[in-house]
């Protein structure tokens, strides 16, 4: 991927200064997925495993909404008329999203407006940081159409980010929550008025960005791998990366920095 050259079809693609931005682009329908944007975005994140000029990126919100999840007439109404082996496909992509949101190295950041909901909310929860507007409503809603609540991750992730009890009810009723409660409860890092979301998030994406880009993939590499060890096994992994960080020419600047008692200047390598 060639991050100043890319140019998808079914979202839209920024990136100055180290920082990829991404939008749906469906605001009359509230930005909802579809069976191809799905796919390019699984496509899109597991490129960015290999763009290392990509320090970061934004999840934006369009139109005053994040998304809508499935489109009802572009992806609910086919799944009703698939055969299980097509149904396992498409569930199995979806997944695949999450999975390359959660493995690319560069940390991603939420930031979520308006209708956050479905596959929406599951975006936002893949995401590494969520910020939101005042008006951002979030639901898992699968039970409300008659599905599972374990959808793309959510029974394993959200439980992690605000408690099994609250992934409960959330799962089981499939209720709405206010970004207020949402920062309660930890879901959202911050609540911002919507006329400044945007830049919130992007300064945030640029302050990741100047920082150790090798070692803050390194931090989000073992935030996903340390949910299933042991404390000993998870000390150990933790001695390891960091002995690999250290070796870094950045860990040198950082040092050198601060015996000249200047701010460092990072480079990610």
């Amino acid at each position: 991927m060639n991050p100043e050259s890319f140019s998808p079809q079914h979202f839209r693609w920024s990136f100055d200064a180290g920082v990829a931005r991404i939008t749906l682009d469906r605001p009359e329908r509230k930005n909802p997925l579809t069976f191809e944007s799905y796919a390019e975005l699984r496509d899109a994140f597991r490129a960015l495993a290999y763009a290392r000029n990509v320090k970061a990126v934004v999840f934006g919100s369009t139109g005053g909404n994040f998304c809508s999840g499935g489109d009802v007439h572009e992806i609910i109404r086919p799944l009703t008329r698939m055969s299980m082996p097509e149904l396992l496909d498409f569930t199995r992509m979806t997944g695949d999203l999450v999975k390359a949101m959660r493995a690319c190295p560069q940390p991603i950041v939420a930031a979520v407006d308006g209708v956050c909901v479905g596959a929406g909310a599951i975006i936002a929860m893949a995401s590494d940081l969520r910020c939101a507007s005042p008006e951002a409503k979030t639901a898992f809603l699968f039970n409300r159409v008659g599905l599972a609540g374990c959808d793309m991750g959510a029974c394993a992730m959200l439980p992690r980010i605000i408690g099994h009890g609250r992934a409960s009810e959330l799962l089981f009723f499939g209720r709405s929550f206010s970004a207020e409660e949402g920062k309660a409860w930890g879901w959202f890092n911050e609540v911002v008025p919507a006329d400044r979301l945007d830049e919130h998030a992007m300064e945030a994406a640029r302050r990741i960005a100047t920082g150790p880009s090798f070692a803050n993939g390194m931090t989000k590499n073992q935030l996903n791998m340390e949910w299933n060890m042991s404390l000993e096994t998870a000390i150990e992994a933790e001695a390891q990366a960091q002995a690999i960080c250290m070796q870094t020419r950045d860990f040198e600047r950082a040092y050198n920095a601060f015996v000249a008692k200047e701010k460092p200047v990072f480079e990610g390598d």
